[in-house]
């Protein structure tokens, strides 16, 4: 289709080392002399959401970059990895059949994120059951959608259902310019008060470093004279000018 394309592709961290196999850059070699694609691994670093840290920042670099498509792909779909929706335009729930993928997107709340499903491996037995299994979940679900989350089959070592799935994703991306301007607000709302959050936390922990309170709060904490919520709470309305009395 002509244009440039930015891939932040995000892997699992050991929970004992710390460290990412980071494997999605080899497995995209053939790319690696196209000059109009980029790609980029990062280990989540056991953050939250299947998503690292930077993964928004890394983003936002590929956006100013000039990059006109951007294809994140997350560590995974577990019981909470969804933070993809404050990042994604359009988000894809990639399956395969026979895997209990159906099951746990269940548990993930893909079905409930997902814009657009894509049953891969689809020369595999029970491909059709798998659509079948997705499409009920799908009517389970009673919010009314002006979108209609499409499912489609591929298999990607031939390429097959691919055209098909662009298609989709192009359909989608028309939706959202007539009416997807709810989803790009709450994605800038969602990173402002991410920003704010860690930004004041960080003022905040540095202040108390400083005047050597935090020391003495978590010494009040582990001889069970405050709680560390009420210890918060204190904190707070001291830094906001509302003094209260021991």
């Amino acid at each position: 289709m002509g244009k440039t394309v930015g891939v932040v592709a995000v892997d699992p961290s050991s929970p004992f080392t710390g460290g990412a196999f980071l494997g999605d850059r080899i497995r995209m070699q053939e790319l690696s002399t196209d000059t109009d694609v980029f790609i980029r691994s990062m280990a989540t670093r056991n953050s939250p959401g299947g998503l690292a840290r930077a993964t928004k920042d890394a983003v936002h670099v590929l956006d100013a970059s000039g990059k006109e498509i951007i294809v994140v792909e997350t560590a995974g779909a577990g019981q909470s990895e969804v933070e993809i929706i404050k990042v994604a335009h359009t988000v894809l729930v990639v399956s395969a059949p026979g895997l209990g993928d159906e099951i746990q997107a269940i548990k993930a709340g893909m079905m409930e994120i997902g814009d657009i499903f894509v049953v891969n491996k689809a020369d595999r037995e029970n491909a059709d059951k798998a659509v079948i299994d997705i499409q009920a979940m799908l009517e389970t679900n009673g919010k009314s959608q002006m979108w209609k989350p499409p499912i489609i089959k591929t298999i990607a070592i031939r390429g097959d259902g691919v055209g098909q799935l662009l298609e989709k994703i192009w359909e989608h991306k028309n939706f959202l310019g007539t009416s997807g301007a709810s989803r790009f607000r709450e994605h800038v709302e969602v990173e402002l008060l991410r920003m704010l959050e860690q930004k004041v936390a960080r003022l905040m922990l540095d202040d108390l470093r400083r005047k050597g309170e935090l020391d003495k709060v978590v010494e009040k904490i582990l001889a069970r004279e405050i709680d560390p919520y009420s210890a918060a709470d204190k904190i707070i309305a001291r830094k906001l000018g509302k003094i209260e009395h021991d």
